[in-house]
């Protein structure tokens, strides 16, 4: 989607870098890779390696931060590695060396579902347990979804759908990562969902921003002044929705024609709210996701659930949770931010 390179030439190109990274991983006799690391790299009797989609990205540092208030709560070993960019293979390495280390678990929020899970199976095979948070695999144990699709796409298509009015009109989706199944996800329900009960809304166009400020801020740019009649952009990832924001506070002349919605966090979003540049966004609280993740993952390793459904367990400050059909622990319904409630929140 909007990439040109040919699918033969990224496996191979995805297959080299996995040879790469694992021949680079054994002749550093299984250290940490480079890329970011808190915590410790020794496994003890319970050990949890997180991997965010990548190091540097606000939603996934907050996220990160619950893991580890968790951990320090349960008195796990926790470490924090990742990539600095989102490449389907990015990820394979540090999977990898957490194998090797001996982790008991691994929580990871996966930029291509399908690149990583030969090496999630290998971990299982291991004995390691995997979580997924954030997006889902078909290679984990457990997956710690923030909300349901439809609930996302409900929230995001209702506050558009309530701006917009009776009248409707033409809007655009920009998105993150073409591989990202979560966000996939979120944009094939709320375009079902605009096409079943919004006929007069048009989505003219979906674009990517990669998770790449620059290039967000640029996709926002090239929908704002190649469709005229423009009216909404939902961006319903945090990288998107803040950088669709940035342009449209950059440019005077869009502001009161393009409106934006999105999911974001309010430590980035709160100055555009306040300012008046954008109404209102979605999301839920990312440190609250980290935190049941770890959870999750402790309660796993520690026998008290499997992953299948009707597994209960308690996760600190959260509360209980059940685990649902497939696997599935759902955080929560989404939450709107406005002028009302902006500042209540810090990540």
């Amino acid at each position: 989607m909007n990439f040109t390179f040919s699918k033969s030439a990224h496996r191979r190109a995805a297959s080299i870098a996995v040879a790469i990274a694992a021949a680079s991983v054994l002749l550093a006799g299984c250290a940490a890779p480079t890329g970011g690391s808190t915590g410790t790299d020794a496994a003890g009797a319970g050990s949890l390696t997180v991997i965010p989609k990548s190091l540097g990205n606000k939603y996934f540092e907050a996220s990160d931060k619950g893991a580890k208030a968790a951990a320090d709560e349960l008195g796990l070993d926790f470490s924090e590695v990742g990539p600095t960019s989102t490449g389907s293979a990015d990820q394979v390495p540090f999977i990898q060396t957490a194998i090797q280390t001996g982790q008991k678990a691994i929580a990871i929020a996966a930029n291509d579902p399908a690149a990583v899970c030969n090496d999630l199976k290998a971990a299982q095979d291991a004995g390691v347990k995997v979580v997924a948070f954030d997006t889902d695999t078909d290679c984990r144990d457990i997956f710690i979804n923030q909300a349901t699709v439809d609930g996302i796409a409900q929230g995001l298509v209702d506050l558009t759908s309530k701006h917009l009015g009776t009248a409707g009109g033409t809007i655009a989706i920009l998105s993150g990562g073409a591989n990202a199944a979560n966000l996939n996800a979120w944009v094939d329900a709320m375009t079902a969902l605009i096409e079943k009960e919004h006929p007069e809304i048009t989505i003219a166009q979906v674009a990517y921003g990669e998770d790449v400020d620059q290039k967000a801020y640029q996709a926002a740019q090239g929908l704002m002044q190649s469709i005229p009649d423009l009216k909404a952009i939902i961006a319903p990832d945090t990288v998107s929705v803040k950088e669709a924001a940035h342009y449209l506070s950059d440019t005077p002349q869009f502001q009161g024609k393009v409106w934006v919605t999105g999911l974001g966090l309010p430590s980035e979003m709160a100055t555009y709210v306040t300012s008046g540049v954008i109404e209102q966004f979605g999301l839920w609280n990312p440190e609250d996701l980290g935190y049941l993740a770890t959870y999750a993952a402790d309660a796993l390793t520690q026998g008290t659930i499997t992953g299948k459904e009707g597994d209960k367990f308690t996760a600190g400050k959260l509360g209980d949770f059940t685990v649902g059909a497939g696997g599935e622990v759902v955080l929560g319904p989404m939450f709107v931010f406005d002028k009302s409630n902006v500042g209540d929140f810090s990540f």
